[in-house]
């Protein structure tokens, strides 16, 4: 599969929107006049966290959906699965040569997003230490539902007290990716006054996709 930039004078998907009712996902656009048959992109964005998942010019799957077809079904119907966000893209499709070219619109009114709701990742953090130590061990487990990149996460040292937010105290990376399930963190030495927490590295983006809980 070809694509192409649409060019001022191509038609364009104009107009498409998106509803979600118990767990079905239904797009509804303005079709051109004279386009009988659309490809509509489907891709899982946005799960793994990575840089590149919100390329414009990612691919996902692709189906060929017909004027008729939509017609028949008043819209285009897809089931929500998994976690993170379903990028949604309606392509109009030209041929040439006999192969078909997708079009792409710049002004962004042939795609839409939907959340297909967040992954749990669940953290619970040990001390151990002896009585007349200076330091103490700290043991982080991480169990999460989906496979969560390194970048996601950070743990935050904090003399006195247990840190409140990611700027209170001392951020440290991690050096692994989680996989679903229970992950069990190498210990880690820290001063017997210190305490640890695990935040976001972004709020704002990986706070969209998971939800981190402490046990």
């Amino acid at each position: 599969m070809q694509f192409t930039d649409a060019d001022p004078s191509a038609p364009t998907i104009r107009k498409l929107t998106l509803a979600v009712d118990e767990g079905m996902c239904t797009l509804r656009w303005l079709w051109p006049e004279g386009v009988e048959a659309v490809y509509v992109e489907r891709l899982e964005v946005a799960m793994l966290g990575k840089e590149n998942s919100g390329d414009a010019h990612a691919q996902g799957k692709l189906k060929l959906y017909t004027r008729e077809e939509y017609k028949a079904s008043n819209g285009y119907v897809d089931r929500i699965t998994g976690f993170g966000a379903i990028r949604y893209t309606v392509y109009i499709c030209r041929m040439d040569d006999a192969e078909p070219v997708l079009l792409r619109q710049s002004n962004g009114e042939n795609t839409v997003m939907a959340s297909a709701g967040k992954a749990d990742i669940r953290f619970s953090i040990r001390y151990k230490s002896g009585f007349f130590q200076k330091r103490k061990s700290v043991f982080m487990t991480v169990t999460t539902e989906a496979p969560v990149p390194k970048e996601a996460l950070c743990y935050v040292r904090k003399q006195g007290s247990v840190p409140l937010n990611k700027e209170d105290g001392t951020v440290y990376p991690f050096v692994n990716d989680f996989a679903p399930g229970r992950n069990e963190m190498p210990p880690v030495e820290i001063a017997k006054d210190e305490y640890v927490r695990l935040f976001f590295t972004d709020g704002p983006k990986y706070g969209t996709v998971y939800r981190l809980i402490s046990d």
